[in-house]
């Protein structure tokens, strides 16, 4: 895990915004399988920015999952990740900004985190908040952070 840490941090060299947007956390009880692939995506999920950004001069949502699942396979590969792990983070890395379907606990904490760190950075009304806190968080953890850090 610090190598892959060490590793994201070298890919958005020069980049802080990027870097502390993955390092945020975990709070619920899940097995060690699944908070290890929690942990991985956590690191990884927004590894398709970079490549939007040089490929379509943004990095909405649908590019990032677009290009982040490859970016992600790749370097998982490259740092020797088993292949059932390496199949799920690029399955969340590649559906964490579609928010209809989403399955496991490990998808839900990664939506939730991600909405925490993007709501702050984005500077949301607290309309906004509420909103995105009715409509997307579910866990109990989550729920409490969320509600706690915009004051709703």
């Amino acid at each position: 895990m610090n190598t892959l840490y060490t590793k994201m941090i070298e890919y958005y060299s020069g980049d802080p915004k990027r870097i502390q947007h993955f390092t945020k956390g975990q709070l619920e009880h899940l097995s060690d399988d699944t908070q290890n692939i929690l942990e991985i995506a956590a690191l990884v999920h927004d590894i398709g920015i970079k490549i939007s950004e040089l490929k379509y001069g943004n990095c909405n949502g649908k590019n990032q999952e677009k290009e982040g699942k490859a970016e992600a396979e790749k370097l998982l590969t490259e740092l020797g990740y088993p292949q059932e792990v390496i199949e799920r983070v690029s399955y969340l890395v590649g559906h964490h900004h579609s928010y209809d379907q989403i399955e496991g606990m490990d998808y839900q904490i990664l939506v939730e985190a991600d909405f925490i760190v993007n709501m702050y950075e984005d500077a949301e009304s607290e309309e906004n908040c509420r909103k995105v806190c009715k409509r997307i968080f579910k866990t109990e953890s989550g729920t409490r952070i969320f509600k706690e850090m915009f004051g709703i």
